[in-house]
């Protein structure tokens, strides 16, 4: 098997490629080469997905079986039009990691694979769905340049050769964004840990390496497809994720649930302050029976849990992303709360 995977070099990319050497796949991996070198025994192409020639360059080094895209979150759909074009004549199926954030109901509203998409055109260019200024209302901006770029690649390889996958929270070793690190480095600093809302709110997450290898059987598939990739709904709670933290760091760390309404009156900022907290109906409530049914397995979040702390000691460092600094609590935000909760 002949893959080509866009990235290749960090988080859900590199664990594409790790999954794929360990079937004895033969991969190639485009990319700048900003954010770390190959892995070992990939034949490697360097070059910017947006600059024509480099494209034209790499479909050159073709043909494969399958590409693998994991590395369109900042494309405009143009772009991804114009690469996927140009890559159409030398692979057979394109599989494409979009976002639960292409749907219009996200995160307000319950969701499947029918659900209505945004409004994103195949050809968008960059500016396509900013806000202007003074807006109130959603931000559909990521979104609507994800369901932009699914068309995209849906118009150059047709239906039954493409399959899309729409992941919610993707965590696990090597994650950039931040979530997972600081409620783990929050644990093992112990005491009073604030944690929000429920401890029965269900919670949906998926490892990083359950991704890369539904990725690489969609590769193979001979279907077409639109996922929802993430774990089951009611599976996981937010109070055993937090439980699984303390766990994997020994800290000595009590939990203290605050009801969203203290929360929300102290002004805390859903899904960054206290990661993975969102009060919208439908943020975990994700339907993925169809990608369950196609042979996605997702891992306990509580083996996730324990991957990353272990990664973390070990000297793990993930990518520089702007996003690691949005996550996190201060503990004098958080000692403030504690303390207006009386207990």
């Amino acid at each position: 098997m002949r893959i080509l995977v866009m990235g290749g070099t960090w988080f859900l990319g590199r664990a594409v490629v790790e999954a794929a050497l360990a079937r004895g796949w033969d991969v190639t991996v485009f990319n700048r080469g900003r954010s770390g070198t190959a892995p070992e025994g990939v034949r490697w192409v360097r070059g910017d997905r947006s600059v024509g020639e480099d494209v034209a360059r790499l479909a050159g080094a073709g043909s494969w079986d399958a590409v693998v895209d994991t590395s369109a979150s900042e494309m405009a759909p143009r772009d991804v039009l114009a690469g996927a074009r140009a890559l159409e004549p030398v692979a057979e199926r394109y599989v494409f990691v979009s976002t639960v954030n292409a749907y219009r109901g996200w995160p307000s509203e319950p969701l499947t694979e029918d659900s209505e998409l945004l409004d994103g055109p195949p050809d968008a260019d960059a500016d396509y769905g900013r806000l202007p200024e003074g807006w109130d209302g959603p931000d559909w901006y990521y979104g609507r340049q994800k369901a932009g770029a699914e068309r995209a690649v849906l118009a150059a390889f047709g239906e039954q050769r493409t399959a899309l996958l729409r992941p919610g929270v993707i965590l696990g070793p090597g994650e950039y964004v931040g979530r997972l690190p600081w409620w783990l480095r929050r644990a093992a600093r112990g005491g009073r840990m604030l944690a929000p809302g429920s401890p029965e709110r269900s919670v949906q997450p998926v490892d990083v390496r359950d991704v890369a290898g539904f990725a690489l059987d969609q590769a193979v598939d001979d279907r077409g497809g639109a996922y929802n990739v993430v774990a089951p709904v009611g599976r996981e709670t937010m109070g055993g994720f937090l439980a699984a933290c303390v766990l994997a760091t020994g800290g000595e760390t009590q939990l203290v649930w605050a009801p969203e309404k203290v929360l929300l009156d102290h002004g805390v900022r859903q899904w960054t302050e206290l990661p993975l907290w969102r009060t919208h109906l439908g943020v975990w409530r994700v339907d993925s029976a169809r990608a369950q049914a196609a042979g996605l397995v997702c891992r306990p979040l509580s083996e996730t849990v324990a991957d990353t702390w272990a990664w973390l000691r070990g000297g793990g460092m993930a990518v520089e992303h702007p996003r690691w600094a949005e996550h996190g609590i201060t503990a004098e935000r958080e000692a403030e709360i504690l303390a207006a909760l009386g207990r």
